[in-house]
This record gives structure tokens, sequence and C-alpha cells, in this order.
């Protein structure tokens, strides 16, 4: 089919499209009545490097002496789908009547009729395609458009001399950005201006949002004194920031510029390389270069490259129009240039495409010497295969270099375990040769072991013989509990305790180190409250801990007041494990060791303390005595109590969650919590504890602990220990349905504000005596060093002044011991520490103080 001038060019999908009109053939049609619009689908083949065609449709439009042109074309969204497709709009005019109609074309080349409308005049300024399908144009300095969900022709109020960008701005919709002449502020008098200031006010940038009906000033895209020279522009990229536009846009000029601003400033500057510039387009190629196609008013093209700086990259001359889309499906776009061709031959016969990099495809390239297709893709194919080897040989040695890592990091943490149970149990332990085991020693080899044990055995020897009075386990759903009852006197003398899990039996494929939480809770009878404090958790590679503190937790840091405070009962220290992974052995034995720091206390002196670790004895774990259920937890009912005995208590804290709610009511009594408690939710207090109720409600509830403490008849709070939040959340729903509507209830992160006030007083008091045993501690260590200046003082005489002062000898002898005194006054005041000593005080000093600064902050929270 030969091309006329007619023909409109569009790319879509990486294809062609050529739209074209013509008359039917007579076989078709016998007269002039009608007019056909055909589409042909075009699409290039690699291999041969030409065009071919894919498809094609036909649409018949009735001509009845009409004369019919295609107006424009363009790919817009249609709003039913969301799907872009490619729409053309037709011109139909007989007589003084115009008639314009838009169609939309489907995959199946079906051309859909979207609106028909009729003018009394031609358009032919600023007509624009936009999503919808709409169309919008420009007459008499005014804006109209329409769409296809109205159909009908709308006016803006706005007046304005053109159009030079329509598109999608974020937030706002469809935005046409135009200009109109200036609106001078009226007290402003004209004649004020210089001839520079009328021709930078003479006229000003805005902007319309069609579908929101709004204006949005032009100075966020441009300054208005571009706006006499600004032709077209094309908006990069729009975004908003703290409710502000910000957009990124490039304009070409009549003055043959193509600028690029940012938020309304001036970013980069270029020269074109020919005159009366219409149009720009973007690009994005395969090396995320983006390109701005500019076209002529004289059939010429340039790109320009936006890198460090603004260039020209390319430039060409009798070009018919410019197309960007992946031609060739490399999934980067690529510049599709049709020249002119004088001979008018068949469709795309004279072309070009490029990315002005790698892709390069001329209509005028004689490819005869070129490899053929199949040997250069199996040369490639073959490079890229030995590429791929070699990369999967590099990669296989790294993953050999790290499953040998693995292999000697596991050996040593096996190895690691056995001296470690063979160092609690007192067992000797041999060493594995480092040379077998492919490891440098980074110490030197100690000859006689036992000296560098000396301290260690000291301090260990300071231990007692019986320092536990139970050891017990539990299972409490899918949970180990194992727990440790410690002597009260020895607890005492403890700091950061905690229990950990080995398994006895040589495994070697796994680690013998079993990960549990530790959690040291105390009963005591003289205390309302199962107080449970905030965990303190250690890195992940190392067991974590939760320290469970009781009003009397940080009496033990006070040795000397122990006295004054009588604690009931003994300390436990639970550990807690996932019971399932143990179940995988039928039958495993575990060694429970005790990890704390022991405190050595000396009169006026600084504590002293170092980490021990204590073997508390093994326990056996077989599935048949879980099956029978000898670890079970029972807690049953027994006149009115629950029956638990003391470590099923322990183990249903050690599993369990506290969270604390402080409940207030302005309008009545509490007394419907009590009710609540024992009667909906069938709760049991516990014999030793009645303070504490155990839910044996059936379902999930079942096993929750609940605490309710009064304040005074308006004020309570209620301490729940649940296992997880599901638990609590349904106790919570259960409880808001029983409390008036003017209840208010309240969340306590940190536990009972009286008990952290009491807390907070006794760190204080800890952080005070720390600091005065210091300050004892350099004023002795002074008075000795000045023991020379007191001997010497002695032998002085002590006659009486008078007397002194009666001979020269006395005078003089006066004098010397005056001197004498205030040398020792001088050096008192400038006495110097030990560093060793020093750094013991500021270290007791700093442990002091972030124990106050903890519980502040937990004081703080509740």
């Amino acid at each position: 089919m030969l091309l006329s001038e007619q023909d409109q060019f569009l790319s879509y999908n990486g294809e062609v499209l050529v739209f074209q009109l013509s008359k039917p053939k007579p076989a078709e049609e016998a007269d002039d009545k009608t007019m056909n619009l055909s589409v042909r689908r075009m699409a290039f083949n690699r291999d041969t490097r030409l065009f071919v065609q894919k498809s094609s449709g036909v649409f018949s439009v009735g001509a009845s002496h009409s004369k019919i042109e295609i107006i424009c074309c363009s790919c817009t969204t249609d709003s039913r789908t969301g799907i872009i497709l490619p729409c053309i709009l037709l011109k139909k005019k007989k007589g003084s009547s115009v008639k314009y109609f838009l169609l939309l074309l489907h995959s199946s080349n079906q051309f859909e009729p979207s609106f028909y409308f009729k003018l009394d005049y031609e358009l032919k300024e600023d007509i624009r395609l936009f999503a919808g399908p709409s169309l919008l144009w420009r007459h008499a300095n005014k804006l109209f458009y329409i769409s296809s969900n109205t159909c009908v022709v709308q006016s803006v109020p706005v007046q304005l001399s053109s159009i030079v960008w329509t598109g999608e701005i974020v937030g706002e919709g469809t935005v046409v950005l135009g200009i109109r002449a200036a609106c001078l502020p009226e007290a402003e008098d004209p004649d004020r201006f210089s001839v520079s200031d009328r021709a930078i006010w003479g006229s000003e940038f805005f902007g319309y949002a069609i579908q929101t009906q709004k204006m949005l000033t032009g100075t966020c895209f441009m300054p208005h004194a571009y706006s006499k020279v600004v032709s077209s522009v094309y908006v990069c990229k729009s975004e908003r920031l703290k409710k502000q536009l910000r957009i990124s846009l490039v304009a070409i000029t009549h003055k043959n510029q193509l600028i690029w601003f940012q938020n309304g400033v001036t970013k980069g500057v270029c020269e074109l390389p020919y005159e009366k510039p219409c149009s720009v387009k973007p690009a994005l190629t395969s090396s995320n270069d983006l390109l701005f196609v500019v076209s002529f008013a004289s059939g010429n093209s340039c790109v320009i490259q936006r890198r460090d700086s603004l260039q020209v990259a390319s430039k060409w001359q009798k070009v018919k129009c410019v197309l960007v889309d992946d031609f060739i499906g490399s999934g980067s776009e690529q510049l599709l240039l049709l020249f002119k061709d004088g001979s008018n031959t068949d469709v795309l016969s004279t072309f070009k495409i490029t990315d002005l990099g790698e892709v390069n495809y001329a209509s005028d390239i004689s490819y005869k010497h070129d490899v053929p297709a199949a040997e250069g893709l199996q040369e490639n194919g073959l490079l890229t295969v030995r590429a791929l080897e070699t990369r999967l040989q590099a990669g296989w040695a790294s993953v050999r270099e790290l499953q040998q890592h693995l292999r000697l990091q596991k050996r040593v943490i096996l190895e690691s375990c056995r001296a470690l149970i063979d160092l609690v149990e007192e067992r000797p332990h041999i060493l594995p040769n480092s040379k077998e085991e492919g490891l440098v020693s980074l110490w030197d080899d100690v000859e006689n072991p036992a000296d560098s044990l000396s301290k260690e055995t000291s301090l260990e020897s300071q231990v007692p013989e019986h320092f536990t009075e139970e050891l017990w386990q539990r299972v409490v759903d899918d949970s180990l509990v194992v727990g440790v009852k410690l002597t009260e006197s020895f607890y005492l003398s403890l700091s950061n305790v905690s229990l950990s899990l080995v398994m006895d039996q040589d495994f070697s494929s796994i680690s013998p180190i079993i990960k549990c939480q530790s959690k040291i809770i105390k009963l005591n009878k003289a205390f309302s409250a199962l107080a449970v404090s905030s965990s303190q958790i250690e890195p992940p590679p190392k067991k974590m801990k939760l320290d469970l503190h009781s009003k009397n937790d940080l009496k033990k840091e006070f040795p000397k007041r122990s006295s004054r405070i009588q604690l009931e009962g003994a300390k436990t220290v639970t550990a807690v494990t996932s019971l399932s992974p143990l179940l995988a052995f039928h039958r495993v034995c575990c060694v429970v060791l005790l990890h704390a720091r022991k405190q050595n206390h000396q009169n006026d002196s600084l504590q002293q303390s170092k980490e021990i670790t204590l073997l508390c004895g093994k326990i056996l774990l077989s599935l048949e005595d879980i099956s029978n259920g000898r670890y079970s937890v029972k807690m049953l009912r027994d006149n009115r109590y629950c029956t638990g005995s003391m470590e099923d208590i322990l183990a249903v804290l050690a599993v369990s969650v506290q969270f604390s709610f402080q409940i207030v009511s302005c309008d009545c009594t509490l007394t419907p919590v009590s009710s609540w408690l024992l009667g909906e939710m069938e709760c049991t207090p516990f014999k030793e504890y009645q303070d504490n109720v155990f839910c044996h409600k059936a379902g999930n509830i079942h096993g929750t602990i609940f605490n309710w403490a009064l304040k005074n008849p308006f004020e309570g709070v209620l301490t729940i220990f649940c296992r997880n939040l599901t638990v609590l959340f349904q106790c919570l729903y259960s409880l808001t349905r029983i409390l008036p509507p003017s209840c208010r209830v309240k969340l306590l992160r940190s536990g009972s504000k009286g008990v952290l006030t009491e807390q907070l007083a006794l760190a204080l008091e800890k952080e005070m005596l720390t600091l005065k045993n210091s300050l004892f501690l350099k004023e002795a260590k002074a008075e000795n060093s000045l023991a020379w200046g007191n001997e010497s003082g002695r032998t002085i005489s002590n006659a009486p002044l008078a007397s002194l002062l009666d001979t020269e000898e006395g005078v003089q002898q006066f004098r010397k011991k005056f001197q004498d005194e205030r040398e020792e006054s001088v050096q008192s005041m400038n006495q110097t520490m030990n560093g060793a000593l020093y750094q013991k005080m500021a270290l007791k000093m700093a442990e002091a103080q972030l124990s106050s600064d903890m519980i502040v902050w937990r004081l703080a929270k509740s």
C-alpha cells in the first residue's frame, strides 16, 4: 500500500500502527458514500531487519458529499477498563457543519465509536487527547473539553493564549498547563513598570485540574518569566512532599533552547541545532539514559542526552515522524525514525531504529556480509555458557568454604559444651590436638593449669555444699519448665542469676545447648501480688534471662540491712524451653547449670563479684512419662480453694506473661470485679496466697491467674498472668461487659507504682552507700600515706606556746612545726588514687546509678 499525506503513525506495545483513509474498491462499493479507515499492525523482524505486517482492520465511515480527515491519534486510558488503547479523532465536514468522531481500536483490530459531537467551527489549535478517552482544544482563547462519560462539550472559565502540556499530576488528576495574560495587581500603575518588567509580567503560567476544576499556581512548574518563550513542555516527574507539589520537567522555547526545570528552578540549558522546535518526548534506553527527542517544524529531529549536563547526542534531517517504543523486544525503549521518501513506496520502507548505543538498525544498511543469524546466536550462546560456568565454579568454591567453616564452628561449640559439663561435674577433660582440628592456639601453652585455676578454686570454695533445696520439672502445654529452689542465704549473695540446660548425651549432629528463657520468681505471703519485672535480654547467641523481682528483690543487694527484713520462703529460678524438639529423642537427659555472679562483702570496702557456674543436677525426660501425665500441672478444687502445689504455681507463672490494669470508677464501687472472678470466670483462690485466684473455666482461659488488689472502693489494680494475647483479650472482653460504662481501664506497663517507688528508694540508698564506701576508702588511703607526717609531729615538744616564743630556739621550732603542718595540709588536698582502685569505684557507681535510672524509667512508664 502506498503512503499518502493523510497517513498517521502510532507506536503501541512495540508495534507500529499505520492508519490510512481510502475509498473502497469498485467491487466493494459502487458510489462515493463511504470511506474506509484501515489500520495495519507492523512489527520489526530482527532476522530480516524489516517491518512485516502482523494483522489489519477496516472501519467504514459514511461520506455522502462529505470530506473526512484524520485529525490526530494517541494512546489513552479507557476509563471503563483501565486499559491503554489507541484512539483516533476523525473530522467529517459537510458544508459549514463540522462533525467529529472519536474511535477506540481494540486488540482484535475492531474500531469502537466512543463519542461524537458537532461544532460550527473547525478544530485547529492545541488539540489534545487524554484519559477517558477525552478531548480538549483551544478556540478563541478559550478552553473546551469533552469526555466519553458526559459526551457534552464543556468550557473552562479561563482565558488562555496557548496550551503547552496536558497530563496527569499526582493528587490532581488531569491537568492543563497553559499561558495567559498576566493579572497585575489593581493598585499598581502599569506606567510604573519598565519595558523589561512588562515583557516579563505580560503573561504567566497557570495550571487547571479538569476533574476538580481547581486552579494551580504556575510557579511550581516554571518561573513566569519564561511564559513568553516556552512553546512545549514535558513533565518528567511529579510528587507531593509535605503537601507541597514538586515537579521536574523540560521545556522547549522559541529561542531554540531546551531547558530543564526542577521545582521551578532552572537546572540546565541546551542550545538546539535547528530552528522552530514544536514538540518534545522522552525515551529511556537500555543504559538507563534519559533522552529527550525534539521535533522541528522543518522536518528535522534531534536527541538531547541528560547526564552531567544537557547536550545534543544526535540529529537527523528530513524526518517524517519519530516514535518511541520497544520495537526489538529488548525490554527498553528505542527510537524509530521514519524518513521522508519522495517515491511513496510501501509503508516503513525507509527507517532507522537506534538507542544511541548498541542498537542500530537502518533500512539503508547492507547486511549481506554479516554472520548468519544461527551462527551468531550459537557463538553468543557458547560465550554465555562459558561465563556462567566460571561464575558457577566460583560460587561452588564459596559454598564449600562456608560449609567447611560451619563444620569447624560446630566442632568448637560441641567441644566447648563437653568441657563445660566436665568442669562442673569435676571430671578431667582432655582437649583435642589443635593440629588435628585444623586450629591455631591464640594463647601460650600453660604447663601447670592448676596455678591458673587457683583463683577460681578459692572463690568456688566459698559456695556452700547444699545451695539448692529442690530440683523439679513440669510440662505446661508445649513448654518444659525446670525449676531450682535456692536457699535464701545463698541467693542473697548472688546477682544476674539464670539457668541453662545442656543435653548430657553425645549428639554429634546437633548442638547440646538447649535454648531457654530464665525467670526468677519470689512468692511472698506478705505481698499481695506476684510481681514480675521487665525482661533483661542478652544477645541472641546467649541464653535469655527474665528477672522477676518482688518488692524485696533489691533487698539482696544490702546484706547489712537483711536483718531488718523478714523474708519468707526461698527464691526459685526457672528455665522455660520448647518441649517439641526434645520429644524427638524419645528419652533425653539434661544437665541443669546455674549461672550467677558471686559477691564477696567486706567491711568498709567495695564489693567484689565473680561469674560462677554450678551444677544443680540432672533431669530425665521421656515420652512415656509425659504421656502418663507424670509432669503435668494439677490444679484442682478442694473446699473453695485451689490445691495446686508450689511447683505447679511456679510452672504456670513461668510460662505466663503479666499484665497489670488500673481500674477506676467515679460513679460506683468496684464490687462487680470480685463477683466476676468468682462467678463468671470460675476462679478459686490459692490456699497459701488467697489474694491470687486460678481460673478453672473451660477453654483457652483455663489456667489464667488473677490478682485483684483494691486501693479503695473506687480504685483497684487487676493483674493477669496469661499464656498469650488471645487469652488476655478474651479476659478483657468478658471484664468490660460487667464494668459500668464510666469505668476507666489503664494498662500499667511496668507494674505497681507502690512497689516501684519502694524499689527506687532502696536503689537510691544503695547508690548513696556505694559513694560513701568509696569516699571512706579514699580517706583511709590518704591517712595511711600521711603517716610519716604524724610521726614527725610527735618529736616536736608539746611545750606551751608562750614558752616557745620566749627564746629564739623556740621560735625556730614553732616555725618548723607550722611549715610541716602546712605541707601536710597541701599534700592531703593533692592526693592521687591508684588506677585499678578508681576503676572499681567508677564501675560500682555506674552499676548503682544504672539500677536507679532503670527503676525511674519503669516508674515513669507506669
